[in-house]
């Protein structure tokens, strides 16, 4: 659509979040209670997407990536519970792969579908990876109408970790150009931005969004025996301001910050979809940092 920037074909990003409490409470057997302070939450992350088929009445984009999330505690050595241990000593990883495929109607309409596969867990490099462990599937479809160049929106469903554990809620589309300076880009509830165009080099953006995952994690201590898998599910509303600039051509950097609002971050039995949480933990909400770069198809090849 016109006054969008370009599609992003590989994205290496680095976040942080510096400073935050963490308190947590047993809410079975004699799991216990504890707070610790959070120096800081890393995380890395790459993606890389790639068209597989571009023709007029079909158009199917293949991608990938991988994400690792540490925690840093405030003198570990102190620390004598065992969900923090866990995330001290081990890293959240995830290992995806996804296929988008947009198939135009006629003139007017569209239908748009996404599946992704991701492996969630605090597998190590070194771990066997079980996919009937650690699989976690989303699905997104969206039927639409592209009204103008400017203007296109569309109804659906999304099937997803959003809200920390899988869900399926509406989704409603709303792209819009009001002229060349200001735009929306929103796929409601799940994030809504504004976009200030400066010029084809440089875009602002402010708007929310709701992140979510699930993670099959591995505590090892004798309370948490009982249970064959044990889930950790996040769910957070980030307020958020960036910048994209273009450095040369087909590479971009990116500059964001905003608001962290916690939502969920409860650890769960995992065979037991509908119980209570096995650790209720509030993490206090914070600041967030990300920069990345990331690169997209060259003047040369849009002309063509």
């Amino acid at each position: 659509m016109l006054g969008q920037a370009k599609s992003r074909g590989v994205i290496v990003r680095y976040e942080t979040l510096p400073r935050f409490g963490l308190r947590s409470e047993g809410k079975q057997g004699d799991i216990g209670n504890s707070e610790a302070k959070v120096l800081r939450s890393n995380k890395f992350e790459f993606k890389a997407y790639a068209p597989v088929w571009n023709r007029p009445h079909l158009k199917v984009v293949v991608g990938g990536g991988y994400q690792l999330e540490e925690f840093n505690f405030k003198e570990p050595a102190n620390i004598d519970y065992p969900l923090y241990n866990t995330l001290e000593d081990k890293d959240l990883r995830s290992l995806d792969g996804q296929l988008i495929v947009l198939r135009p109607i006629n003139q007017k309409n569209w239908l748009l579908f996404r599946v992704k596969g991701e492996l969630n867990g605090d597998y190590g490099k070194y771990s066997q990876i079980s996919f009937s462990r650690y699989l976690r599937t989303s699905m997104e479809v969206i039927y639409g109408w592209k009204k103008s160049p400017y203007l296109s929106y569309g109804v659906g469903a999304q099937l997803g970790y959003a809200f920390g554990r899988q869900t399926i809620y509406p989704a409603f589309m709303y792209n819009r150009t009001f002229n060349d300076r200001w735009g929306v880009e929103a796929i409601f509830p799940a994030n809504v931005t504004f976009r200030r165009n400066f010029s084809e080099k440089s875009f602002f953006y402010l708007g929310y969004k709701i992140e979510g995952a699930s993670y099959n994690i591995n505590i090892n201590n004798d309370q948490f025996s009982q249970y064959e898998t044990v889930e950790l599910r996040k769910s957070e509303i980030r307020g958020r301001f960036r910048w994209d600039r273009e450095i040369y051509d087909f590479l971009w950097f990116g500059l964001e910050t905003g608001y962290r609002y916690n939502h969920k971050f409860g650890v769960y039995d995992g065979e037991n979809k509908k119980a209570n949480p096995l650790i209720e933990n509030h993490i206090k909400d914070a600041i967030f940092f990300n920069v990345e770069l990331f690169l997209v198809p060259p003047r040369r090849f849009l002309k063509q």
